[in-house]
């Protein structure tokens, strides 16, 4: 007869959570974006949608016609007569005293995030923070701009310190450029570092020539964005 210590047992078990702990989240995520993306079905009219032609439900069927949507827009709004149709519709929104704050708010920060020739969450830096000799993972999002920058000086930065493991909240910092170190990770590997509160470490990528390492950011970043 076969038997199991409680030490053996305990093992099994918590390797049996390490398989289905990240697979059920994961469908999870996925049964959550995909339940909200199937809204989008009742923009058609009733006759049109899929469970009345087909006769059943298909899970999905509203995700591919939201990124229909997404895509069509994105080619009507690259056109001259696209641009000219979303300037008279925020000028349209710009009307409205709270509409606008919120619309004006929420497209700043997703025009600075999704540009493709922003800074924004671009570089992933290591800080001392909250305070000296305790480092931490941050990233990069640009300069300080309006009147902190004639208090600052150019030689600051804008850095956003995420919190763990829920990275969406943190705190954002003005920072001297030359106070922060660039760390030699993508955004995506930092992001995992941070959200497994440091226990999945990133690989390390070794430069192989130290002499031809890149600039400093305190050089490199002000330099360019002057």
């Amino acid at each position: 007869m076969i038997t199991l210590k409680p030490a053996t047992l305990k093992r099994y078990f918590i390797t049996g959570l390490l398989i289905w702990i990240p697979l059920v989240i994961t469908v999870w995520v996925l049964s959550l974006i995909i339940s909200v993306m199937d809204q989008s079905l009742l923009l058609l009219p009733e006759r049109l949608h899929p469970t009345n032609w087909l006769g059943f439900n298909i899970p999905g069927m509203g995700t591919v016609l939201t990124l229909l949507i997404v895509f069509i827009s994105g080619v009507f709004a690259a056109n001259f007569l696209g641009q000219k149709f979303v300037r008279s519709w925020e000028q349209m929104l710009a009307r409205i005293p709270v509409v606008n704050s919120l619309y004006n708010g929420v497209k700043q920060v997703s025009d600075t995030i999704f540009s493709p020739t922003g800074n924004a969450f671009r570089k992933a830096l290591l800080v001392q923070y909250p305070r000296q000799g305790c480092w931490t993972i941050a990233f990069l999002t640009g300069k300080p701009g309006g009147d902190t920058m004639r208090h600052l000086g150019k030689d600051y930065i804008s850095v956003y310190v995420p919190t763990t493991p829920n990275p969406t909240s943190g705190f954002f910092l003005m920072m001297k450029a030359e106070e922060v170190t660039e760390l030699d990770m993508s955004v995506d590997e930092a992001l995992k570092y941070i959200i497994s509160m440091g226990v999945v470490p990133p690989s390390p990528r070794f430069l192989q020539d130290a002499d031809q390492q890149e600039p400093a950011l305190s050089s490199s970043f002000l330099s360019g964005n002057s």
